[in-house]
């Protein structure tokens, strides 16, 4: 009997481990170019006291060795890999905002808001907004 509550405690943790979760943008996600459809980079987004950030975590179209070139103060010339594009991102409601992302192939920072829709925690929508009031929004897919 003992082995047996003890397997199902264990198989139950194992599930609540593999279990995505909706209640935070965490995670690795690919990201996918506007114009190919390619897979460009991942991207590891972590939390720490109410506040998340994001790195490129991988490069995933093989240009390792790149820079920002772009990029402005710290992050001018640093590699790419590695880099932190997400700052600040906070909860609030039923999605996350408030912080700031940097598209390092422009150099330029805009306000972030990220959210899931349709309850499916395998695709991020992430929306950089100008001061402009333009927009662009991505869907970056889960990474395994």
């Amino acid at each position: 009997m003992k082995n047996f509550i003890l397997l199902t405690v264990i198989t139950l943790m194992g599930f609540g481990l593999n279990a995505q979760s909706l209640d935070s943008p965490a995670g690795r996600w690919k990201t996918i170019d506007d114009e190919t459809g390619e897979a460009k980079s991942v991207i590891e987004i972590k939390g720490a006291n109410g506040e998340f950030t994001g790195h490129i975590a991988e490069i995933l179209t093989g240009n390792d060795d790149a820079v920002c070139e772009k990029c402005s103060g710290k992050q001018k010339n640093a590699p790419m890999l590695g880099l932190v594009i997400i700052k600040d991102l906070k909860a609030k409601d039923d999605h996350w905002a408030g912080g700031s992302i940097m598209d390092p192939q422009k150099g330029a920072e805009y306000k972030l808001s990220v959210w899931y829709e349709d309850d499916n925690p395998d695709v991020l929508f992430v929306r950089g907004k100008h001061w402009t009031g333009l927009y662009r929004t991505q869907e970056w897919q889960r990474a395994e």
